[in-house]
């Protein structure tokens, strides 16, 4: 396509509209991906979706998320196995007395581990499921404090992998200068309105200040009444009965030791934290590390046979699969979507309106729609940065303002997309359903940017 127009609108639209009706996040996407191609070229459908699912497959990237997802989940698997996450929720538990002190732990340990939103949704979710479980807490309204102390904390600390891989981006693009990253996205910090409105939005809920509203009412009032948490095993699942429920988590845990120790935790976690930033925020080789000291500290205990641990990785490599098939899909979707050039419509359309005064607030809208509608928070700013930064140095806007719009764009889109990775795996570590949790947080994520919004045309 050599002009972006509306059609580019038109995959974004119809995906967003399935995940919600038919609940199968995966076939959505495809499907989305088949009308993108053939708006593309009808003849050549096939061919297309065979090379751009290749390419995907091949690129760096999606290697990178298969192996942290997977060994993610063999991790996790061997925490269960050991005891250690149960001990964990067992030593917890003398801190939570109800649902909001509960939560409030979630909240907080989301905060501290504010390394990799992988690393918080994923290691959150399960360290905490079972406590919140105890005090009748849904899994959508656990699987919302995750989602939203993942992405939106990790933009707000610099020592993080979005600091990082961000910083880069504006050193490649002649933002800051070499060596400058850093320093650049730090000015930007205060700016990031939508992810210290989410934050913020959050502890309120925690706290019960902001009550339940929406399909979160209704979440947390089932959960009230005593119904099995909603353990989603299968994401592609259009429902998960109340019986399937219980047996995925008995399963679960049924081999556990009950009588497991807190150290077969905490040793993992934290060093997987250290590993992770020894390593200059890389996450991929923070988990090999972790791996390699665990598998013997956990032989030399003789907590189970090193074949068994074995098998234990493996199944826990494959519990990852549906959020990784998901975010594969996702991958080919926004490829489609760069194709139709759907950037480019919603910077054009949008361009009009690109004031010194305003840029801050259309570009966050902008970006928020696109990174919502292509479920490629950090895709979205690669794309997009070398057209919007060349745009507010020409009309005199405030660089930090732009950079803290485009930053909180890539936040909300991360938080709120239906089929983004952190939502993915916020509800995989949280063993919830994936589209209850993007409904149920939804409302909640709109108000935090509608509030951003204003602030952008406020403070610009």
């Amino acid at each position: 396509m050599s002009e972006p127009t509306a059609l580019s609108l038109i995959p974004p639209l119809v995906v967003l509209v399935l995940a919600i009706w038919l609940r199968r996040p995966i076939l959505s996407l495809i499907i989305g991906a088949v009308i993108g191609f053939l708006l593309l070229d009808p003849v050549q459908v096939l061919n297309n979706f065979a090379s751009v699912s290749l390419k995907v497959m091949a690129d760096e990237t999606i290697g990178w998320l298969i192996l942290v997802c997977g060994c993610f989940g063999a991790l996790i698997a061997l925490l269960v196995r050991t005891g250690g996450a149960l001990a964990f929720g067992r030593n917890a538990l003398k801190f939570a007395n109800g649902p909001r002190s509960s939560l409030f732990m979630t909240f907080i340990l989301g905060i501290v581990i504010f390394i990799d939103d992988y690393l918080n949704a994923l290691t959150v979710g399960e360290t905490m499921k079972r406590v919140t479980d105890k005090f009748k807490v849904s899994r959508e309204m656990l699987a919302y404090v995750v989602d939203s102390t993942a992405a939106p904390v990790c933009v707000l600390v610099p020592l993080s992998t979005w600091a990082v891989f961000f910083g880069g981006l504006l050193v490649d693009n002649g933002v800051a200068a070499e060596g400058q990253g850093i320093s650049v996205y730090m000015q930007a910090i205060p700016y990031m309105l939508y992810a210290w409105l989410a934050v913020m939005m959050v502890l309120l809920v925690v706290l019960g200040i902001v009550p339940a509203i929406g399909p979160m009412k209704t979440a947390q009032l089932r959960a009230a009444q005593g119904e099995p948490a909603q353990a989603q095993v299968d994401f592609d699942q259009v429902q998960t009965s109340d019986e399937y429920a219980v047996k995925a988590i008995e399963e679960e845990f049924k081999h556990a030791d009950n009588q497991g120790k807190l150290h077969n935790f905490l040793v993992p976690i934290l060093l997987l934290v250290a590993f992770t930033v020894y390593f200059d925020i890389d996450v991929w080789k923070g988990l090999l590390a972790t791996l390699v000291i665990t598998l013997p500290y956990y032989a030399v205990q003789r907590l189970m046979p090193l074949s068994e641990m074995m098998d234990q990785m493996i199944d826990g490599f494959k519990s990852m699969l549906p959020a990784i098939g998901t975010v594969i899909a996702a991958f080919v979707f926004k490829d489609v979507c760069d194709q139709l050039l759907l950037p480019q419509y919603v910077i054009e359309s949008l361009s009009p309106f690109m004031t010194p005064k305003l840029l801050p607030a259309v570009v966050f809208l902008s970006m928020a729609i696109l990174a919502f509608a292509t479920g490629s928070s950090w895709g979205i700013f690669a794309v997009t940065i070398p057209i919007v930064m060349p745009l507010a140095q020409s009309v005199g806007a405030d660089i930090p303002l732009v950079i803290g719009a485009l930053l909180s764009a890539s936040s909300f889109g991360s938080q709120a997309c239906f089929y983004s990775d952190s939502t993915v795996l916020a509800a995989q570590g949280s063993g919830c359903n994936l589209v209850s949790h993007a409904v149920t947080q939804l409302p909640y994520a709109l108000i935090a940017a509608v509030l951003a919004f204003i602030g952008f045309i406020v403070i610009a």
